[in-house]
């Protein structure tokens, strides 16, 4: 039986739909949905936007939306459905559409897919020593030993630190199983019979933070994970332990980090920081004992196509009848980044 389809907008910044929704990624969503402009809107306030928002049944949003606040929405009677080709919505998403019922959907799944196999590659290298050994050849252009460096190195039955049980926590878990490593996890949410699922053993974090030969944070940024790892735990690093952080800066006492490297016996990688963008006078870009990447680890390049695969896949179920598949409900985003 024919039926008018759905009516879909665009919802980011400039520069984010180009990238994420390619004239053949959007020509997916017909003929079951109608786009009404490949164009995104980047507010929401100019004539087009409250011609658009009229019509609108699904907004896809991503990277830089602006705020969905009531006032859009006495805008967009129509709207049921807001699917965010992005991890969190926080930064757009207000109570009022919670209140209204609007169902939201993310792609944080796919997005920590990347960030998972960025996680499992420098944990490998850690264990390995490959980042120290490779500096050391590359400056001294002679024969290294690896083995005299480093007689601890290598993956076999090390031990692998993971700080909250995230979405993207679990899926470093689900890699690492294939190798000989012993996995033990901190999350307060997280039960000994979950832990037991995953394969892995439930610890404090005082202790996983003590006994750890890489540790990986994975926690959300909350108000009650503001300095999580604290200059406490920093000291309680085990001698030529690797740090991984590819969460928030500020889950970290950066300073006492930063101390701790000083001293020349733990390593760290970082992907994010607080700034993000280190002043130039930072010893984290210099310090031999730490690998420093711009937020390099979630989806770019070719892995936003999974993102956008992922949105506009849940934009057809909804066209289908069928229930989301990456939903999101409003009580999760108090234990949620």
């Amino acid at each position: 039986m024919n039926h008018t389809p759905l009516n879909v907008a665009l919802a980011m910044g400039p520069a984010v739909a180009p990238r994420i929704f390619p004239p053949h990624m959007l020509a997916r969503l017909a003929p079951e949905l109608l786009l009404l402009s490949p164009e995104p809107m980047e507010e929401f306030a100019s004539q087009r936007s409250r011609e658009i928002l009229a019509r609108t049944d699904i907004l896809i949003t991503g990277w830089n939306c602006a705020t969905i606040d009531e006032a859009v929405l006495q805008a967009a009677p129509r709207l049921r459905y807001i699917l965010h080709a992005g991890g969190t919505v926080k930064h757009h998403v207000t109570d009022a559409c919670w209140e209204r019922g609007i169902q939201v959907s993310t792609a944080a799944e796919v997005n920590a897919i990347p960030v998972a196999e960025y996680t499992v590659a420098m944990i490998l290298l850690a264990n390995k020593r490959v980042l120290q050994v490779a500096r050391k050849l590359h400056t001294e252009k002679s024969a290294v030993d690896p083995d005299r460096m480093f007689p601890d190195m290598g993956n076999y039955g090390k031990r692998v630190g993971i700080i909250g049980a995230s979405k993207i926590g679990r899926h470093v878990i689900r890699l690492l199983a294939p190798y000989d490593l012993d996995i033990v996890v901190s999350d307060p949410y997280l039960d000994d019979a979950a832990a037991a699922a995953l394969g892995v053993e439930r610890v404090s974090l005082d202790e996983l933070v003590a006994s750890s030969d890489v540790v990986s944070l994975h926690a959300p940024s909350l108000a009650s994970t503001e300095n999580l790892i604290h200059a406490g735990l920093v000291a309680k690093l085990k001698d030529g332990a690797t740090f991984i952080n590819t969460s928030r800066g500020e889950l970290v006492d950066q300073d006492a980090l930063l101390d701790r490297i000083h001293q020349g016996d733990v390593y760290a990688v970082l992907d994010v920081t607080t700034p993000w963008v280190l002043p130039p006078e930072s010893a984290f870009y210099t310090h031999p004992n730490v690998l420093l990447t711009p937020h390099l680890a979630g989806s770019l390049g070719t892995e936003l196509g999974r993102m956008a695969a992922s949105t506009i896949e849940e934009a057809l179920r909804v066209a289908r009848g069928k229930p989301l598949r990456h939903a999101l409900h409003a009580k999760d985003l108090a234990i949620t980044a």
